[in-house]
Formats: structure tokens, C-alpha cells, sequence
């Protein structure tokens, strides 16, 4: 098959037979023809059917189209989201606490993926330009399915999950505990630590697996279908990756029901609400390595090029950026070797369209990974949810609004026929839009219920950022457990014993402290003063109503932030030469886990950090996470960087519109006419 590449713009006649001969004898696929000579020539795509050398059954022949390549594209997508945006961030709590990682060093873990995918995007992007395309996705396949497996082994080789110590009491104690000493020296004695590099592995081998699929898999859809249905095709593709993760948090979330090791020892006595419950996060990573390698089989049966294809390339109109680079590219044929790598990179760095998109879809993935990251965290903050109700409400804004953008403006763009041009003043609306309706956080934001300690005193008995007041000076209380309450003075209160609560009655699910020493006389509706001093698990109730406002805006501006994404990618595939456009796709991505989904999070993180008005103090005296927020800062502070984001995206699209240059007639004719005049001029 050497110089099939997907892009040749040699479509004569005998090519277009010799295509239906490969069809017809798959067995002769792999000969070739002899080039006609002059610039940009080489053989007529391999067209064939849908099966394994000389075994193609009739059947499979039904899903040998673009429809059963996108079905196919779009279940490994989802599987990929599944277990790198689902079930790894899902899972990433519970293996710190199992084995022992701090914060740092699952963040190394999660990065892991974006460093394999920096390193790879390039050299597969450039390499699978002429290679078969869908043979790469079924190594894609392989080596996600691989990677969810070596994920999950850890759990296998490490035993049963010991624990020590009993449940630390959270009620006001007269005598001080030693387990809190213990379990500071404990922890620097284990090995468990050690299993951080096989989740490195495991994600360094899921991000290889993941390359192929956004690069080379979108560039296989835009060959195979027209130029007007390509950014159907690809928007379906994109919104269906984004049931991944879905699909990742509900069913990993699911799964943290589920104890550790399955059956529950009997001297256990330990429950979801105890701080030492690990659920059974690595069933999920298990159940997709089976599934992922089953699309193996249908990635490895298509053909290099599905039917038809040689005709839709042959009608296609050049829209690439007029800066001499797709002349460059077919008189010297760059491509067929990896020696011309770096002048087909400097190609597309020299594009300045291509740079402004890249640059303008990487702020854009700055602000949606940030989000995606830290959404639930804020509502929990914002409105007073719990962490669940957080996350599942962050994730019915989110993943059904990047969905719906995609799609609307992948139909919006293929019915309206948009020119490369015209795709690009579209995503300059889309993002504007979405700036008007990022001034939610303006208005959409609460303030905080008043805290102990923090924001309220001890009815004048403490101090400001001190939880400890005369009323529970004696309790031995433990900062490094935080447990909240709700007093009935409507005050929260770190936990229960800093509130100076001497006893609890019922169980786990439904307790009510009282004789609480540090809880302030309630008025009653009548105006008399309720002298019980008692408090109930949880935050107190927000008196703040504007969480379906935030909600309802904020699902807008994802919707019309994710409706550049697929004009951008189709926009990138216009603007440069037909064999470098699977390469483009490649470079966009390294920029854009460079520039966005990598520092994202990170940039996110420290901003909400700023906010923190009471952290973590364990028993050793190290600063862990935050426990409370300035709601206003945090606010104010999130609508800063995503409104700097759009701003820089908008200037970006601007100057994309402004650098394009159209080419000229003569070059913009369907690429077989194109040629047959290149070829009489030669």
C-alpha cells in the first residue's frame, strides 16, 4: 500500500476502475498502479470491503458505510470517556485513601493521560495520515482496553483492605484520644505508596490508546462522507463521546457502593457514612477492558477506504488557506516519508488561520475542563448541596448541554452549506453569546450561611477564623475531621464537638446531637427562646433561591460554548492542505492539552483556593484541603478567567476571518478537474 495516502488528489479515470477492481478483489488491494508523473500523482484509493483478507461475509457488507464507521467510532468514544473522563476521575478519592497518595500525586496520576497524548499526537497524527486509518483505531482500542486493565490490577496484588483503629468519636470528649498520633506515624510505613507507577502505566497506555481516536478517526469521517455532511457526522461523534462520561460518573458512582472487596468481613463494622468506607472503584475499569476490546473486531474488518470515497474526494472544493502551502505539499509530495516531519509541522505553525483557531479552541478547553472540574465543587459551596446532589446536577448541566451545542451547530453548519469563511464568523456569534451568559456569576451567587468560628462567633465568646471558644476548650476536638452541623440557632458548626454537643441519639442515618454547649438560645416563632441545644447532621438550609437561575444560565452558555467546537474542528480540516489535515488535527491537540486541558484544572484550582477562608490541619500539622469558601470571591473569581478566556477565544476567531485567504478560482475547482489542468500544465 505504499503512497495510498487518504488525500491524493489523483482521481483520473483509471484510478476511479482501479478502485472498483480493489472492491472486487481484495486480495489484489495492495498492488497498486503505476503514478502518473507530475506533482501531487500517486495511485487511486484502495476502496474494498468489509471483512478479513479473503473472509468477507455478506453481512458485514451492510455496515461497510460511513453510518456503520460513525456507530462504531462512537462506541469507542464512549468507552474512552467511560474510563478516562468517568471512572478514573470518579475513582481518584478512593485510591488515595487506599493507597495512601496525596492530592499531588494523583494529580500526576490524571495528567499522566494529557502527557502520553502530548507526546504521541504529533508522530501518530503524521504517521496515520497514509496509513489505514481504521487498522489504528482498532490499535486504539487495544491499547485503551490494555490500560483500563493494568488501572485495575492494583487492586488484585495489593490483599484485602486493612484498617485500623476505631471510628473517631465526634461528640465532645472529656479525655483525649491517642489514634489521631497513630495514625500520623502509621502512614509513612507503607508500601501501598509504590503502586502509584502502575496507575501511571495505566494511564500513560490509556492515553496512547486515545490518540488515534481524535486525530485519525475524525480525519476518516471528514474522507468519507461530502464536504456538507462532515460536520454532521463529526458533531454526532463528539456529542456521543460525551455520554462517557456520563455514563463514567453514574456508574463508578454506583460502584462506590459497593464495599472494597466485595463481601464485607464480619468483624467489620464500618458503613458508607464512616470516613473509612472504600467502595469497589476498579469493577468498572474490569468491565471495560472486555468491552473495548470487542470493538477491536469491527475497527479491524473495515476497509482502508470505505465505498465511494474516491468520488466524494474527486468532488470535493480546495478550501485552504491560499499561502502557497497545498502547492508546497504536492510538488514535493511531503508526507511520504518521516524525514519531511519537520517541514510539514512548520507548514502548519506558518498557517496563521490554523494557529488562531488552535489558539482560540485551547482557551475555549481552558474554561470546559476548569468547569467540568470544579462545577459541582462550586454549587456545593454556592447553594449548600451535598457532594453527590452536586455532582449529579454539575453533570446534567454539563454533559447534555456540550451534547446538544455539538450537534445543533454540526446540523446548523451542514444545512447551511457554510463555507470555511463562513464557519468561522459563525463560531465568532456562538462565542459571544456565550460571554453575554457567562455574567451569571454576577448575579446567579450567594453569600455564606453563618459559621462558627469563621464567619460568626461564638456568641461573642470566640474569634473570628479560631474554632476553638471557652464553650469547647475542653472537648479535645480534632480539626482533621470535619463533620458539620447544623445548630438550631441556625449557625453551622465545624462538627459536632466543637459545637460543645455531649451526646447524640439514633444511628447513622438519622442523628440528633444535644447538651450543646457552644449552640446559642433560638428565638421562636412567637418570639419566646427556645432553650434546646441541639444540632442535626449536615449544613444548615441555604436561604439562598437562585440555584435554578445560575442552572438554567449557566446550561445556555455551555450550549453555545460547545457549538464551536465542531465548526472548529471542521474549520481546521478546511483551512489546510488535504494530506495534512489528519497532522492538523494532531498539532490542535497537543496545543490544546498544552494550553488548556492540562493548566485548566490547575489555573481553576488555585483561584478557588484563593478563596479559602478555613483549611485542613491534620494531626500531623499538614495543610490538607479546604473546608470553607468565600462565595463571593469564588464567584467573581471563576467569571474572571472564563470571561478572559472568551474575550482571548474572540480575538482569536477575529483574526482567523481576517488571515483567510479563499483560494483562487482556478485552484478552488473539485480536486479531479484541478488536476487534470495541473496535469496539462506539467
Amino acid at each position: 500500500m505504499k503512497g495510498g495516502g487518504i488525500e491524493n488528489p489523483a482521481f483520473e479515470a483509471p484510478g476511479a476502475v482501479l478502485s472498483r477492481q480493489c472492491y472486487s478483489d481484495p486480495a489484489s488491494s495492495g498492488a497498486g498502479v503505476a503514478a502518473p508523473a507530475g506533482p501531487g500523482s500517486g495511485p487511486g484509493l484502495e476502496e474494498g470491503p468489509c471483512g478479513w483478507g479473503p473472509c468477507n461475509p455478506r453481512a458485514l457488507q451492510l455496515c461497510n458505510n460511513p453510518e456503520g464507521y460513525l456507530a462504531a467510532y462512537s462506541l469507542l468514544a464512549i468507552f474512552q470517556g467511560i474510563v478516562v473522563n468517568g471512572l478514573v476521575n470518579i475513582s481518584i478519592s478512593t485510591i488515595e485513601k487506599r493507597y495512601e497518595l496525596n492530592s499531588s500525586l494523583t494529580g500526576l496520576i490524571s495528567a499522566s493521560y494529557d502527557i502520553a497524548f502530548c507526546v504521541l499526537s504529533l508522530f501518530v497524527s503524521y504517521l496515520g495520515e497514509r496509513g489505514h486509518k481504521p487498522r489504528w483505531l482498532a490499535f486504539s482500542a487495544f491499547m485503551l482496553g490494555l490500560g483500563s486493565l493494568i488501572f485495575s490490577l492494583p487492586h488484585f496484588s495489593s490483599g484485602k483492605y486493612q484498617y485500623g483503629g476505631s471510628k473517631l468519636e465526634d461528640t465532645c470528649q472529656t479525655a483525649e484520644t491517642t489514634f489521631a498520633n497513630a495514625t500520623c506515624s502509621a502512614s509513612t510505613n507503607s508500601s501501598l505508596h509504590k503502586y502509584l507507577y502502575v496507575f501511571i502505566l495505566g494511564q500513560l497506555l490509556l492515553g496512547v490508546g486515545g490518540t488515534p481516536l481524535y486525530t485519525l478517526g475524525t480525519a476518516f469521517i471528514d474522507d468519507s462522507v461530502p464536504k456538507h455532511m462532515s460536520s454532521l457526522y463529526i458533531g454526532i461523534g463528539y456529542a456521543m463521546s460525551l455520554l462517557g462520561p456520563a455514563v463514567g460518573y453514574v456508574l463508578g458512582g454506583q460502584l462506590l457502593n459497593i464495599y472494597i472487596d466485595i463481601q464485607m468481613p464480619k468483624s467489620t463494622k464500618v458503613d458508607q457514612d464512616d470516613p473509612r468506607w472504600l467502595g469497589a472503584w476498579w469493577i468498572g475499569f474490569l468491565a471495560c477492558f472486555f468491552a473495548i476490546w470487542l470493538l477491536i473486531i469491527p475497527f479491524s474488518c473495515f476497509p482502508k477506504h470505505l465505498p465511494g470515497t474516491a468520488k466524494i474526494q474527486a468532488e470535493k472544493i480546495s478550501e485552504t488557506h491560499d499561502d502557497g502551502s497545498q502547492v508546497l505539499v504536492q510538488a514535493n509530495n511531503i508526507g511520504q516519508s518521516f524525514k519531511d516531519f519537520p517541514m510539514a509541522l512548520m507548514i502548519l505553525l506558518r498557517n496563521p488561520v490554523l494557529m488562531s483557531l488552535i489558539v482560540a479552541s485551547s482557551s475555549e478547553a481552558l474554561v470546559a475542563t476548569g468547569f467540568a472540574t470544579f462545577l459541582p465543587k462550586f454549587i456545593e459551596n454556592q447553594f449548600g448541596k451535598t457532594s453527590s446532589f452536586s455532582a449529579t446536577l454539575g453533570g446534567l448541566v454539563l454533559i447534555p448541554g456540550a451534547a446538544l451545542g455539538q450537534v445543533i451547530s454540526g446540523v446548523l453548519v451542514s444545512k447551511c452549506k457554510m463555507s470555511c469563511k463562513g464557519i468561522i464568523k459563525f463560531m465568532i456569534s456562538t462565542c459571544s453569546v456565550a460571554l453575554i451568559l457567562n455574567t451569571v456569576f454576577l448575579f446567579a451567587k450567594c453569600g455564606n450561611e453563618p459559621f462558627a468560628g469563621v464567619s460568626e462567633t461564638y456568641n461573642g465568646t470566640g474569634t473570628l477564623y479560631n474554632l476553638t471558644a471557652p464553650c469547647n476548650a475542653n472537648c479535645k476536638c480534632s480539626r482533621s475531621m470535619y463533620y458539620p452541623v447544623c445548630g438550631s440557632d441556625q449557625v453551622q458548626y465545624f462538627s459536632p464537638c466543637f459545637a460543645g454537643c455531649a451526646s447524640y441519639i439514633g444511628n447513622n442515618m438519622k442523628k440528633t446531637y444535644h447538651n450543646c454547649s457552644c449552640i446559642g438560645k433560638a428565638k421562636r416563632e412567637d418570639g419566646s427562646e427556645d432553650f434546646l441545644s441541639e444540632a442535626v447532621p449536615g449544613k444548615c438550609p441555604t436561604q439562598c433561591k437562585l440555584l435554578p437561575v445560575f442552572l438554567t444560565f449557566f446550561f445556555f452558555a455551555v450550549v453555545f460554548t460547545f457549538m464551536a467546537t465542531t465548526p472548529t474542528t471542521v474549520a481546521i480540516l478546511r483551512c489546510v492542505p488535504d494530506k495534512q489535515r489528519s497532522f492538523a488535527l494532531g498539532v490542535q491537540l497537543v496545543f490544546l492539552r498544552l494550553l488548556g486541558t492540562i493548566p485548566g484544572p490547575i489555573l481553576f484550582g488555585v483561584a478557588i483556593d484563593k478563596s479559602c477562608t478555613l483549611w485542613d490541619i491534620n494531626e500531623c500539622e499538614i495543610k490538607g484541603a479546604c473546608w470553607i469558601y468565600d462565595n463571593e470571591r469564588m464567584a467573581f473569581s471563576l467569571m474572571g478567567i472564563s470571561a478572559a478566556c472568551k474575550i482571548i477565544t474572540i480575538i482569536f476567531v477575529v483574526m482567523a476571518v481576517y488571515f483567510y485567504k479563499p483560494p483562487p478560482l482556478t485552484k478552488a475547482l473539485p480536486r479531479k478537474t484541478s488536476e487534470r489542468i495541473s496535469a496539462i500544465h506539467t
